[in-house]
């Protein structure tokens, strides 16, 4: 099983950039970017919690699971 930040499907979809809301954030760039990527092999909880906070929405919107 692969968990998977969905991040990048979300800001697309509110048509949000990495670098806008990383600003708005108080986040490095970086930081987002990496969330954005297919390579996030470790992020802080409380980088989760911040980010569903931001956005309004649940974490099982965030993070889902994938087969394979």
């Amino acid at each position: 099983m692969k968990i998977k930040i969905r991040l990048r499907e979300i800001l697309a979809e509110r048509e949000i950039s990495q670098r806008q809301f990383a600003l708005s954030m108080n986040m490095r760039i970086a930081t987002v970017n990496h969330l954005c990527s297919e390579n996030v092999d470790r992020v802080y909880l409380r980088t989760l919690e911040q980010i569903c906070d931001a956005l309004e929405i649940d974490i099982s919107e965030l993070v889902v699971t994938e087969k394979g």
